[in-house]
């Protein structure tokens, strides 16, 4: 996990994706084009949350989200999804 310097806002959660599969479990290597979105990362940032709900989440845990969820971003090289909290399935 990359040291990033970013603060979300609000209820908002930055995340790094896990790498997507590249061989299936029978050992076949799996071409760029026919990769599946991962729909599971660490989260490395945190916003303070609302004034109604505080986040739950915390830096360094696992977490489940939907498919087509978040903002995708490239900072500092890396690829990352920034979401709301409630954009997330669970923590793993």
């Amino acid at each position: 996990m990359a040291k990033v310097n970013i603060k979300p806002l609000a209820d908002r959660v930055l995340i790094e994706p896990m790498a997507a599969e590249t061989k299936t479990a029978s050992g076949l290597i799996i071409p760029d084009t026919a990769k599946e979105k991962p729909q599971q990362g660490k989260v490395v940032a945190v916003g303070p949350g609302t004034k109604d709900e505080k986040i739950t989440v915390k830096i360094g845990d696992t977490v489940l989200y939907g498919k087509y969820a978040g903002t995708e971003l490239k900072l500092e090289g890396s690829d990352y999804l920034m979401m709301r909290e409630s954009d997330i399935l669970a923590i793993i």
